[in-house]
């Protein structure tokens, strides 16, 4: 069967952008872990003179980096002066950790997966799972920077607003469980907001419990903390609301999960799920952003599934559909989607 030239150059252009962006991957973790993209922000346009002298850094290198990151559009350069510099949306993306729109953790969490590479592969062979504490530390800390500039500007003005009655319950003073919480992102952001309700962020990876409680110390919040527990297992009942951020499908057991929830929550209580956005079939996930998350799919989230006790495997791209039959499995009789962004669904559960 004869080559179709056409399409073989075509894919060839696809890999060599692909193989560009992978390859810059590095160097934005450097951009970021050496001050550059702030510097760039803060002080440009520059020369890389300047921008080594400010950053404390060896111009030869970042001479190099300057020309890489024009290379990719992600800074610009002006060949009139030989300065480099961020636009605004440029700094928004790479140099402000608090914009919406910052993806600098996404790049950690990435080279976690080519540091892990060699366990995926073994679990590929063997059928065995790779538990999340098991990946490198890089995953842990990136994804709490992926996802807390979202929650921070979407969380409380957008998302609890469309669960119903949960905002006026938060603000009297409300019971809050977030189950599989990280470093706390979520359960900081929620708690700042709302200094008469009670928040308790539970995860599995004891590592994480103890940076959320130095965070929430640090943070001088006084109305949350945090404990190791599982899905399952965690403490308490009568609680108002009970929030999953992105977690649910890396669960093995999503449905007991659901059910253990269902039990802890008020009679009047809320379930909020916020998970990868996803339609319900393949082909409509074959874009850019589920192309993304079927990747970290494939090297973190169905690998932490299978390592647990069931290993039911959802995935990064579930859908609707499929978690609300798994919520409904659990107990929960009401389910329905409160509201969306690219990024996510943002589901509510009623018992």
């Amino acid at each position: 069967m004869s080559v179709n030239e056409d399409k073989m150059n075509a894919l060839l252009q696809q890999m060599v952008g692909d193989m560009g962006a992978a390859s810059v991957a590095p160097l934005v973790l450097l951009g970021d872990r050496l001050g550059l993209y702030k510097a760039l922000d803060q002080h440009g346009p520059m020369s890389t003179e300047d921008l080594a002298n400010r950053t404390g850094t060896t111009e030869r290198y970042v001479r190099e980096w300057c020309s890489a990151q024009a290379g990719s559009g992600y800074i610009d350069f002006d060949e009139a002066t030989g300065r480099f510099s961020l636009s605004r949306e440029q700094a928004a993306v790479f140099a402000d950790a608090d914009s919406p729109t910052c993806m600098i953790g996404g790049y950690y969490a990435i080279s976690s997966m080519f540091i892990d590479e060699p366990k995926i592969t073994h679990a590929f062979q063997s059928g065995e799972g790779v538990s999340w504490g098991e990946h490198n530390a890089c995953l842990f800390c990136g994804t709490e920077k992926f996802f807390r500039p979202g929650y921070k500007a979407s969380l409380v003005e957008e998302w609890l607003p469309a669960l119903e009655g949960v905002t006026e319950k938060l603000k009297s003073g409300a019971r809050v469980a977030d189950i599989g919480c990280g470093h706390g992102a979520s359960t900081l952001v929620m708690a700042e907001a709302f200094p008469k309700s009670t928040f308790i962020g539970f995860d599995f990876h004891e590592p994480s419990i103890e940076c959320s409680n130095k965070l929430a110390k640090d943070a001088g919040l006084d109305n949350v903390r945090f404990e190791v527990a599982t899905a399952k297992n965690f403490p308490g009942n009568d609680y108002d609301l009970v929030a999953y951020f992105d977690c649910l499908h890396d669960m093995g057991d999503p449905v007991g999960a659901m059910a253990h929830t269902h039990q802890a929550l008020k009679k009047d209580g809320t379930l909020m799920l916020v998970e990868p956005f996803a339609h319900d079939n393949l082909k409509e996930n074959l874009n850019p952003i589920g192309r993304m998350f079927y990747a970290f799919s494939t090297m973190i989230c169905t690998p932490a599934s299978i390592s647990q006790e069931v290993g039911l495997a959802l995935g990064a791209q579930a859908g609707e559909k499929r978690l609300g039959s798994v919520a409904r499995d659990g107990g929960f009789r009401q389910f329905r989607r409160a509201t969306e962004t690219p990024f996510n669904l943002i589901l509510e559960g009623k018992p």
